[in-house]
């Protein structure tokens, strides 16, 4: 009522104040509420459980013996935005960490890795390279364009019909890896996933160290106008790369010789 004589009368304060009743200090007062254990509370329960929402998070806050009323968790829930849809970011599950060792036998663990490159007309494309740990041998290098997990297993299905099955992939938490339709492929196939820890790439150093050999050989030494282009002059360097190509870890020998070679002479 005083603003509204203040507005409209064009009075001071103190008058408006004295016609309509009211304490001067009435009028300069404000309402404050420390909501910050409210804030922090709601914040908490966001980061633990970030998919649930205002009524389940007033429900838990009760559970804990706090008696905030429904209207205060609301007006704190709105202050903060919670109200708004948010992305939730995928939390990847513990991984434990295996030494890298060298299969006793082939077919024992095939570790798998995603490359990328561009076309000359900048269209972007990946690679698949799988590799046997036991000797080094690259199994398959598959190019496309785009490596949906549908297709990874399409590819996998058709490269364990010429070469067999596996008892284990080795695998990054990629995307494509993580997926459920790739670990329900796996799991229907008796095939285990050995997933690397977050950021350690070289706990899945063998085919580390084969990509940056072909990238070496074969992506950063040519332009390609299209991705049928890699596929061909891959398959050409696999061919080199298991028959021809010595290592050093093998011995001096090639993947295929050392695979030809008795378990015993292999270490």
């Amino acid at each position: 009522m005083a603003a509204y004589v203040i507005s409209t009368h064009h009075t001071s304060i103190s008058r408006a104040c004295r016609v309509v009743c009211l304490p001067k200090s009435m009028y300069y007062y404000t309402k404050k509420k420390d909501d910050s254990e409210t804030i922090d509370k709601l914040r908490e329960l966001a980061e633990k459980h970030p998919t649930e929402g205002q009524d389940l998070y007033y429900s838990r806050i009760r559970r804990e013996g706090l008696k905030w009323n429904y209207k205060r968790v609301r007006r704190v829930y709105l202050l903060l935005g919670m109200n708004r849809r948010r992305k939730v970011r995928k939390r990847v599950p513990a991984r434990v960490q295996e030494p890298l060792v060298i299969p006793e036998a082939p077919l024992k663990t095939w570790s798998l890795d995603f490359m990328g490159d561009v076309l000359t007309n900048k269209r972007k494309f990946r690679t698949l390279n799988v590799i046997d740990d036991h000797n080094r041998q690259a199994i398959a290098i598959e190019v496309a364009h785009s490596m949906p997990a549908t297709t990874v297993t399409g590819l996998l299905e058709r490269i364990i019909k010429e070469h067999g099955k596996p008892l284990r992939f080795r695998t990054d938490n990629g995307p494509e890896f993580i997926s459920r339709e790739f670990r329900e492929w796996c799991a229907n196939k008796g095939i285990g996933i050995q997933f690397i820890q977050p950021g350690r790439p070289m706990q899945n150093g063998y085919i580390e160290r084969f990509n940056r050999t072909f990238r070496e050989n074969i992506l950063d030494a040519y332009l390609f106008d299209n991705i049928t282009q890699v596929q061909i002059l891959a398959e050409e360097w696999m061919q080199d790369y298991n028959y021809s190509r010595p290592h050093e870890a093998l011995g001096g020998k090639t993947p295929m010789e050392y695979r030809a070679l008795p378990a015993a002479c292999c270490y």
